[in-house]
Order: C-alpha cells, then sequence, then structure tokens
C-alpha cells in the first residue's frame, strides 16, 4: 500500500489499533476535536426549517464520477448543436417524464425519471481536477483552512457527534478515496472515511480490515481463539476491570470482522435477481453494497467510480461506462424505493466539472473532450427532494449557463438541509475561527441559494 492511500484512508491496522484501544466504540478511538457547535439559524435556514424536508433523509449515496462525466452526454443533451458537439451521441431519449430527455446511452434511468431531479445548471469556471473536486465536495475554494467535505460533515454531524451507535464506521468509501484532498480538513482522522479497499465485483468482497485475502472465515474465527487462549496477561487481569473497556472495543471490532455486521459487504447474501438487476461489475456490486449499508443505517456512503477524464477516445469509453451505470442507478433508486428507503436516502451524482460541449476531433485527442467547469450537470434523488424535476438551463451547446446558476456550495447546503443539518450552522478551527459550513456569497464563492424549488414543501 502506497503512503498516499494510508495519509488518505482509515487503514486496516490502524483501523482495528483505534478500535482497540478504547471502549466507547468501532473507530471511535480518536478523541473528539470539535464540539458541534450550531449558531442560530440564519434568515435562510429559518425559512427553510418550515418545510417538510429538513431532516428527511437519514444517509447520503455519493455517486462521485471522478474525471468529470459530460454532461452533454447525460443529463444536458443538445441534439442540435450538430455533430462537432454530439458526435455518435446524437439521439437522446424520452424519459417517462412529457419533456425530459436525457443521454442516449441511459434507458434505464429514462424509465424512473419520476423518481429523480436533474439540475443543469451547475457552475464554478474552475477547470483542474484538484480545485474542481475541493470545491464541489466542499463548497469552498481552496485558501487558509482545508475544509472537510461533505461526508466529513455528514459523519460529524449525524454521525460521531449525532448519537449514530452503528457498528459500521458512518462514512464509508468504496473503494479508494478521493484522493485529491483531504477528505476530513481540519476536522482531523477521526472524520476520514473508511476506505473498503479491494473489489466488490470478487466474492467474498476483500474489505480491508475486514476479511483477510485467502483466509477463510473459519480460519479467522480460529485464530481469534487461539490469541483468546494464549492471552496470559489477559486472563490474569481478568478480574481486576482494568482491561474491560479495551475487551468492549476489541469484541467490537472482532463482530465487525466475523459477526453479524461484517455481513453488509456480503453481495453473496443477495438472491441471483437483484443483483442481475444491478449488474455484476463493479459499479452495480458498489451500489448493491451502498444500498446495503445505508439499510444498516450508515450516514454517508461514496461511490468513487474512476476512469471519467476521457480527453481521449471518449465515445469508446462513454459506450463502455455509461450502460452499466445507467443500469446500477436505476437499479438502486428502484429498490431503494421498493424498500421504503429512497424517502430517507439521497443518491448525488455528481463529478468535479463537465467536459468541453465542443469535442475534440484532433490529435492526439481523436474525439476528446476536455474540462469544462462552466456548466455541468449533477442528479439528486430520494432524501425530500422532489422526482421529476429540472433545475436550470445551459445554452444551446451547453457551454454556458443561461438560467438558476447552482453553486457548490448550493448544492451541499440542500443536502445538508434535508439531512437535518442547519446549513448556517457553524464550526470551530483548530485556530480558534468559527467557520460557517457553507460559505457565505462573496466574490471568490457565489451562491444562487439552496434548491427550495425541488424540496418537497
Amino acid at each position: 500500500m502506497s503512503k498516499s492511500l494510508n495519509f488518505n484512508r482509515i487503514s486496516r491496522r490502524n483501523f482495528l489499533k483505534n478500535s482497540a484501544v478504547i471502549g466507547g466504540g468501532l473507530v471511535a478511538g480518536f478523541p473528539p476535536i470539535f464540539a458541534q457547535e450550531r449558531t442560530a439559524q440564519g434568515a435562510a435556514g429559518a425559512a427553510a426549517a418550515k418545510g417538510k424536508s429538513f431532516g428527511m433523509a437519514k444517509s447520503v449515496i455519493q455517486i462521485w464520477l471522478w474525471g468529470g462525466p459530460a454532461h452533454t452526454d447525460t443529463w444536458d443533451p443538445k441534439p442540435d448543436s450538430g455533430y462537432d458537439y454530439c458526435g455518435p451521441l446524437a439521439n437522446p431519449i424520452k424519459t417517462n417524464l412529457d419533456g425530459l430527455i436525457i443521454g442516449q446511452l441511459m434507458p434505464n434511468l429514462a424509465k424512473c425519471a419520476d423518481k429523480y431531479a436533474v439540475i443543469r445548471s451547475c457552475t464554478h469556471g474552475e477547470n483542474a481536477h484538484e480545485t474542481g473536486s475541493y470545491l464541489v465536495q466542499t463548497g469552498r475554494m481552496p485558501g487558509r483552512y482545508v475544509y472537510p467535505c461533505a461526508g466529513a460533515v455528514v459523519s460529524k454531524f449525524k454521525g460521531y457527534d449525532g448519537g449514530y451507535k452503528g457498528m459500521i464506521p458512518p462514512y464509508i468509501v468504496l473503494t479508494q478515496p478521493q484522493g485529491r484532498f483531504s477528505e476530513a480538513g481540519f476536522l482531523g482522522t477521526k472524520y476520514k472515511p473508511f476506505a473498503t479497499g479491494s473489489d466488490p465485483s470478487r466474492v467474498p468482497f476483500e474489505v480491508e480490515g475486514i476479511v483477510a485475502r485467502g483466509i477463510s472465515e473459519r480460519r479467522q474465527k480460529s485464530r481469534k481463539e487461539l490469541l483468546d487462549d494464549l492471552n496470559t496477561f489477559k486472563k490474569a487481569m481478568a478480574n481486576s476491570g482494568y482491561l474491560s473497556a479495551s475487551d468492549s472495543a476489541v469484541d467490537q471490532a472482532y463482530n465487525l470482522v466475523l459477526g453479524d455486521a461484517g455481513k453488509v459487504f456480503n453481495i453473496s447474501t443477495e438472491d441471483d435477481k437483484t443483483r442481475a438487476e444491478y449488474g455484476n461489475n463493479w459499479i452495480g456490486n458498489s451500489c448493491l453494497i451502498a444500498r446495503k449499508l445505508v439499510e444498516a443505517g450508515v450516514p454517508y456512503v461514496t461511490i468513487n467510480y474512476n476512469g471519467w477524464d476521457t480527453h481521449k477516445g471518449h465515445f469508446g469509453e462513454m459506450n463502455k461506462r455509461l450502460p452499466q451505470t445507467d443500469k446500477a442507478i436505476a437499479a438502486l433508486i428502484n429498490d431503494l424505493s421498493q424498500r421504503g428507503l429512497l424517502d430517507s436516502t439521497i443518491i448525488w451524482w455528481s463529478g468535479e466539472f463537465g467536459r468541453t460541449p465542443r469535442i475534440s476531433w484532433e490529435p492526439p485527442y481523436s474525439g476528446g473532450r476536455q474540462h469544462w467547469g462552466h456548466a455541468f450537470a449533477s442528479m439528486l434523488a430520494g432524501g425530500g427532494f422532489k422526482g421529476g424535476s429540472v433545475v436550470g438551463k445551459t445554452d444551446d451547446k451547453g457551454e454556458y449557463v443561461e438560467e438558476r446558476p447552482v453553486y457548490p456550495g448550493d448544492l451541499i447546503g440542500s443536502i445538508y438541509y434535508n439531512l437535518g443539518i442547519d446549513p448556517d450552522a457553524t464550526l470551530t478551527t483548530p485556530q480558534g475561527d468559527v467557520v460557517r459550513l457553507i460559505p457565505e456569497s462573496s466574490e471568490e464563492v457565489k451562491s444562487g441559494g439552496i434548491l427550495t424549488e425541488i424540496m418537497r414543501a
């Protein structure tokens, strides 16, 4: 494992070590660095708090398409813009909503458009991966502080500091962390995601720290029994109470490794029909595991799906990736809906920006799309957001926003709001400064306001 990956996630060793030195719960061994602080609701928060959507959601599944998916090939097609803009994807399809069309490689999502909202006017103007990722996931430009991403904030407010008692860490990443910045920012290690590693298409899914490669469950149990037999110090101190807290934490860790809690990562418990509906591939199995995680009460799950940085051979990649993604996410939406979980689960589809609407046909790109932060699209489903909604509009080629610009802080603040987290709440930095979860509009970071138009009234 590289040092960079160790820095950006909780490693197997640290995960189990930290759970063994405390008695308060698995992975809760890091001392609380900041107490949750809240200010009185500001004008926007007070007005929004009257809506039914406030606090409706309990969990988020973030579909993070690392590299930046092309908005004009997905949620904002422009069929009349010509071959230099559409290429071979010039035939968008109708959805089950009159007047709404989406990309032609998304037929399954077209059938459930009544269950999600499309945001066609996302914008921030940045074309660098690092800056774009930081902006979309924190709502802020890089500056004096490294701010926590949305997952870390939810891990704090709805996880460790919000009464979460689950055996599984409250912030999970399938399978590798985003890696473009420190997800927890100044909140510190306690709020970093637990990245599973491995490949969810493998059975068993060898979750780092939970399933050891090449070692059966029976052998893992035998190892634990042997360790208990050899631990003479523990036996000698059994009646002292000195080790009781540590014993409790170790038992919790083993319950995750060998007990019922760890089974949430096991897709073999699902029937063949369900697995086929998601698609038996990386993204399909990741979405299925994400459903199992929120069903178990985990507040935040990120599926970090890379490969969307299509400078070259864009359309070949789209023909491979989009059909699998379409099938998996449509299955996730429908599965959550059928289980009565969609109202309490937000699904958030996004990348760090879009791709250039005009195609780069010239060598060396030969049909590629470049970075484009002036206009891109996101999708929100469930958790208090109204399905069958479209927000914003771009020009006739999809290059610039014409109506209702939606900035990163607007979207993140809307997600917080539907989770019952006041967007006007504050955090305290290590330097003692009090900062808002969502920045106020300024020259550096603009705001169009949270998405009240797609929230349940």
